[in-house]
C-alpha cells in the first residue's frame, strides 16, 4: 500500500521560493555608516556676522510674551511668569517676525552670578537668557521682559564658548566618519588571494586541467 504525501504544488512553491538570483552566490553585505546632520555650520562665526536675519536680531529691539494670546491680559501675566519659574518662555521679536521657544535654567539660586531668570534683578521685570543653536550657529538670547506689559527689548549674541564645543563635536564627527569609510574600502576593495589548487599538482585519479569534482 502506497502512502501519498500532500506536496504543494509548483505554483504554491514559486510563491514560497526567493527569485532565483537570491539563489547564488552570497555576497556579504557592506556595512552601512550612517552620517548625522551636523548640529552646526562648518564657520558659525562667519554666518552669524554675515547672514541678515542675524544682524537683525543682533540690535536690541523690542519682543513680545506670545503664550496664551487668547486668553485675558491678567491670566496671560500670570502663565507668563509660571512658565518662566518652570524654565521656558515664548518670545518672539516684534520687527522680524521671529518667533522663539526659550529654555532656561530657572535656578533662583541668590549665589549664582548672571542667573538666566532673574526676577529680583530689577523690579517689575524678569531678566532672561537662553542659549540655543539657530540655523546653525550657537547663540545667546539676553534681555527683559515687563512683567505688566509682557513686551520688552531684547538681542541675540553670538556664543562662543558653545560654538567651540560644537566646533571641536563636527570635527570629531568628521574625522571618525572619514576614518571608517577608509577602513570599509581598504577592507572590501583589498587584493583576494585565490586558494591553492591542490588538484592541479597532480592529485590522485584527476590530470592536469581536468575537472574538479565536489
Amino acid at each position: 500500500m502506497h502512502h501519498h504525501q500532500n506536496l504543494p504544488d509548483a505554483a504554491t512553491l514559486s510563491g514560497m521560493l526567493p527569485p532565483y538570483e537570491a539563489m547564488a552566490m552570497y555576497e556579504q553585505p557592506k556595512p552601512r555608516f550612517i552620517f548625522k546632520m551636523p548640529r552646526v555650520v562648518p564657520d558659525q562665526r562667519s554666518k552669524f556676522d554675515s547672514d541678515e536675519l542675524f544682524r537683525r536680531l543682533s540690535r536690541e529691539s523690542e519682543v513680545r510674551y506670545t503664550g496664551y494670546r487668547e486668553r485675558a491680559a491678567e491670566e496671560r501675566r500670570m502663565r507668563f511668569v509660571n512658565d518662566c519659574r518652570k524654565g521656558y518662555a515664548e518670545i518672539s521679536f516684534v520687527a522680524s517676525g521671529t518667533n522663539l521657544q526659550l529654555y532656561f535654567n530657572a535656578n533662583h539660586n541668590p549665589y549664582t552670578q548672571d542667573q538666566e531668570c532673574d526676577f529680583e534683578r530689577e523690579r517689575g521685570k524678569v531678566h532672561l537668557r537662553s542659549h540655543f543653536i539657530m540655523n546653525g550657529v550657537c547663540v545667546r538670547f539676553r534681555g527683559w521682559v515687563d512683567l505688566d506689559r509682557l513686551d520688552g527689548v531684547a538681542n541675540l549674541e553670538f556664543d562662543e564658548p558653545r560654538a567651540l564645543q560644537e566646533d571641536a563635536q563636527l570635527r570629531e564627527h568628521i574625522e571618525s566618519y572619514n576614518q571608517r569609510m577608509t577602513d570599509s574600502k581598504r577592507m572590501y576593495h583589498a587584493p583576494q588571494t585565490p586558494p591553492e589548487d591542490h588538484h592541479g599538482r597532480g592529485g590522485p585519479g584527476i590530470g592536469p586541467g581536468g575537472p574538479i569534482g565536489w
